[in-house]
């Protein structure tokens, strides 16, 4: 267990969890904001879990963790820290399946996230990326105390750079 809120729990995301990424990475938002994956079956999402999730905790100590629901126990979503070469600190990142959307759980995980980054990490500043459209993603970072620094090119596309001293 990573960390613990009222009706959450974030841990490391592990091969069991193969079907959840599969789930995740395959809804239309996550498609449309964040980008086609390409994991298509139970393999492509352990490999995926290999070279995203579990290489992260490996060489920073931090990544992307599963979002447990902890009356139900069923993981609902993720949320932690990327460490992006072209970005100059860790980026926050959250996403979660369609019908645990709209409940809060977004902004519960993601401030317990920064005060773990803050406490547990020695982070000091935090930074987030969003394509412009992402309203609802934009909406949340602000609520959380991010700040729009600028516009950058990354990978092609123009994304808003967000950042927040913790």
């Amino acid at each position: 267990m990573i960390v613990e809120t009222e009706r959450l729990t974030l841990r490391e995301v592990d091969h069991g969890d193969a079907s959840f990424i599969l789930e995740l990475l395959n809804t239309p938002k996550f498609i449309q904001y964040v980008g086609d994956r390409c994991v298509r079956d139970l393999d492509a999402a352990r490999r995926y879990i290999d070279e995203r999730y579990l290489s992260g905790y490996r060489e920073n100590g931090y990544g992307m963790w599963g979002v447990v629901e902890r009356t139900s126990g069923k993981v609902i979503g993720a949320c932690g820290f990327v460490r992006r070469e072209s970005l100059p600190g860790p980026d926050i990142g959250f996403s979660f399946l369609p019908e645990f959307e709209r409940n809060g759980f977004g902004f519960e995980s993601a401030a317990a996230v920064i005060e773990y980054g803050r406490e547990r990490l020695g982070f000091k500043d935090v930074y987030a990326i969003t394509t412009l459209d992402n309203e609802e993603s934009i909406r949340l970072l602000e609520k959380l105390g991010f700040t729009v620094e600028r516009e950058i090119d990354f990978d092609g596309e123009t994304l808003n750079l967000f950042s927040l001293t913790i």
